[in-house]
């Protein structure tokens, strides 16, 4: 799950996959193995496996776990994957982007759907909820690797678009297509990123009471644990209380 600047929140999501790590490293090593399918098995020349590799490091999956998803791309009568987004509202009115991977586009559908249904929110049509969001590349970097000002010069010089910086990190925004540019000169600075990927920020975001906010963190939960789904996205914010009570 990712939101307007919220780290707090994506701390929060954090440490629930970290309940899910077996489930979290199949998840990892799925768009290993669709990134490099779909271009070179040499991070190198294939940015997307390259972000792929690096989001694996950052949760410290074992390297031949990351070998073998590399080499599975490669096999005979492997599984296709495809990507398909679903688009939808969860309760209060949030807007909520999930992005999959899947092999069988009925199955996940219909999960997805039910999800949605059950924590009282509505799957919605392509574009429902998009426009909502501006789709951008991201590059993050923990906070100790550089002060604010630091990581903002850096990021103007790389032609990144604007850089957010907390105590909990730096997020640096560029234009999908400038991602690996961007990434690889941030990197001549300050090294390996935490992670580099394209996403879907929001534009705004909503505040959400106590009790509808549990609500909605428990479908996206719901919604992380599909075996297909990758990535989720919402425009919502939460006070310090309800991310205190969820995650206690």
């Amino acid at each position: 799950m990712a939101g307007h600047s919220q780290f707090k929140n994506i701390m929060y999501r954090k440490g629930a996959q970290d309940k899910k790590r077996s489930k979290l490293f199949s998840k990892l090593a799925k768009e290993i193995t669709v990134a490099a399918k779909m271009g070179l098995a040499d991070p190198e020349y294939n940015p997307r496996l390259r972000a792929a590799i690096q989001d694996a490091r950052a949760e410290n999956m074992p390297r031949d776990n990351i070998e073998r998803a590399i080499k599975k791309s490669t096999d005979q009568g492997g599984e296709n994957y495809e990507e398909v987004r679903y688009e939808g509202f969860g309760i209060g009115g949030i807007g909520v982007i999930v992005e999959t991977l899947t092999d069988n586009r009925n199955r996940t559908a219909s999960s997805v759907r039910s999800i949605f249904t059950k924590h009282g929110g509505n799957l919605g049509e392509t574009g429902s909820v998009s426009f909502m969001f501006s789709k951008l590349g991201r590059v993050e970097y923990a906070p100790e690797v550089a002060t604010a000002d630091a990581m903002l010069e850096a990021a103007i010089d790389a032609g990144a678009e604007d850089c957010q910086s907390s105590a909990e990190g730096h997020e640096v925004f560029c234009a999908p297509e400038q991602l690996h540019e961007v990434s690889r000169a941030l990197e001549a600075k300050f090294g390996e990123p935490r992670s580099a990927k394209i996403v879907w920020k929001p534009q705004n975001s909503i505040p959400l009471e106590d009790d509808k906010a549990e609500t909605l963190l428990k479908m996206l939960d719901a919604l992380d644990d599909d075996d297909d789904v990758q990535q989720v996205y919402a425009n919502f914010e939460m006070s310090d209380s309800v991310l205190e009570k969820m995650s206690a």
